[in-house]
């Protein structure tokens, strides 16, 4: 029968638990808090669009929903007189 490996755990403990312990968290950076989206925007896109916005977003290091918000931004400014 095939030989059984010992259970992996999840996550390995740091080699140094104190440096660890005192590490600051790493922040995560957004440029506009979730509370400030109020609508979502549902749309049909075939398969291979979907794909193809998705590679793009990787390549540029950000989220789909952060670059659309971009593109909508750039493609529908705010009427003059009025701020974002």
């Amino acid at each position: 029968m095939s030989e059984r490996f010992p259970k992996r755990s999840f996550a390995s403990r740091p080699a140094d638990p104190e440096s660890w312990i005192k590490a600051p968290d790493p922040q995560t950076q957004r440029v506009q808090p979730a509370e400030e989206f109020s609508a979502r925007l549902t749309i049909d896109v075939t398969a291979d669009m979907r794909g193809r916005i998705k590679i793009a977003a990787f390549r540029r290091g950000q989220t789909v929903a952060d670059m659309l918000r971009a593109l909508f931004e750039r493609e529908f400014p705010p009427p003059s007189g009025e701020g974002s």
